[in-house]
Order: structure tokens, then sequence, then C-alpha cells
């Protein structure tokens, strides 16, 4: 699996006129975003967001599908509990569904729904918590421990990482479980801790420690490796860190 980050599509979904005056603040936070909002509030949306604006007639539900198969994120100013029962027939994987985002109509939580990590919803949530002056509510481990999000390493510098989904799974679950972790850099900027995951205080992570080079390992001591670098992987430890080892690609930039 290799990751990259075209700009994001957003759609910001509200179907009450008090949720569609937060709309225009949300839609203001995230430039080239569209509203759709009930026709009966065509007024309220177009003042919210001039030439940005779809109002449909009927049922939030039967815009779901065309919102899903044309934006990478979705904002909804909508109940959690009712945008869980709107999305859920629509699920694929966490490849390809966008990220969701539930912001109340008091403005006070933004909360990543699906889609926290690889679809950007984590990501989506913070910036909306800082630009509304709200609470973000992230929920996955990593997030909430302040770990290392393996999923993310290096995204906000533009690097890519090459795992299959079993190997990102083994190996997340050993960042978050406290295993012994070796993290390898070999290149790409150093200062990626800070800026990680909507930023990062403190220090690493107890349970990782640092390499310069892969062959620097002694394999049977870690439970996972992150492997930063250029090269490909020596075939020997290719073999041996099978399954259980993540690979990140440094931008030229970065």
């Amino acid at each position: 699996m290799k990751t990259d980050r075209p700009p994001m599509k957003y759609a910001v979904v509200s179907i009450t006129k008090h949720g569609i005056a937060l709309a225009a603040k949300v839609v203001a936070a995230l430039p080239g975003a569209q509203l759709f909002a009930p026709e009966k509030f065509r007024a309220e949306a177009a003042a919210a967001a001039p030439g940005a604006t779809h109002c449909y007639e009927g049922k939030v539900g039967d815009q779901i599908p065309a919102l899903f198969a044309a934006f990478d994120g979705i904002v909804a100013i909508v109940s959690l509990g009712a945008v869980v029962r709107l999305i859920a027939p629509h699920l694929k994987n966490k490849e390809s569904d966008p990220a969701i985002v539930v912001i109340d109509e008091a403005s006070r939580f933004s909360i990543p729904v699906l889609s926290g990590h690889l679809g950007g919803a984590n990501a989506l949530a913070g910036h909306l918590a800082t630009a509304l002056g709200a609470q973000a509510v992230l929920t996955t481990a990593s997030d909430a421990r302040q770990t290392i999000g393996v999923d993310l390493l290096g995204r906000e510098l533009g690097w890519t990482f090459e795992a299959t989904h079993e190997e990102l799974v083994r190996v997340s679950a050993a960042m978050v479980n406290d295993e012994a972790v070796a993290l390898v850099q070999e290149a790409g900027s150093p200062n990626w801790w800070f800026n990680h995951a909507n930023g990062r205080t403190g220090p690493l992570p107890a349970n990782v420690t640092l390499f310069e080079k892969l062959e620097e390992i002694d394999v049977d001591r870690y439970a996972a490796v992150l492997w930063i670098s250029e090269r490909a992987m020596p075939a020997e430890y290719a073999a041996r860190l099978a399954g259980r080892q993540v690979t990140y690609r440094p931008s030229k930039e970065n």
C-alpha cells in the first residue's frame, strides 16, 4: 500500500437553519468546500456559502451516495447518531471511505467519526476545532495516548509509506500496546515528531528506540520496525521482518 495526499475536496452538510449559520464558518475554514442544505433553506445557505451552495429536495440520506463518490471529506453539522445511521449502508473500507467529521450546532465539539487516520478525519477535526474554538474529540489509541500514528508518520512532510493492511494492523498494535518498536531513520527531516498527527508534546514514546541504520538492529528484540529510507530493504532483513515492518519514503524536499 502506498499513500499520497492530493488536495482534499470537502462537503459540508447541514439540515437546520442554525447549523447552516455555523456552516458558514466551516466553509470559510476549508477553501473550496461545498455546502449542501435542504431546498427550504436555500436563501440561508446561499448567504452562508456564496457560489458554493447545493440545495436538494427530499431526505439528506438520499445525498450520501453522491457525497461519498465526489468528496474526500464530509463535515456534518448533524447529530452523531443520525450520521452513523446515514453512512452505515455505504461503508466499504478504511482505504476508500471518506473522512467524516461531526460538529454540534453549538460548535463545542469536532468529532472524527470515520477514516480518522488514512482518510484524514482526525486532522480535519483538529483543524476545524482550531478554526471554531471547539474541542476535538479524538478516540483513536495513538492520538489518545500521544504516541506514533503508524499510518501518519511523516504525512505532514509529504512522506509516503509502504505496507500491507495486515502489517499496518500488527505494527500499530505493537505501538499502542507498548511493545518494543525500532524506528530507523536513514533519510528525511528529523523534525517530524512535534508536528506529527496534529502535534505532539514531550519525548518520543518510551517503547520506541531510535537507530540511524537498519543494520544496527537486533531484529529479534523488536516487535515491529518503522524504517525511513530511500533504499530498498536488504533481502535478509525483508525476510526476517516480514509482516512486522512499515517502510516510509521521504519526499525530496523533506
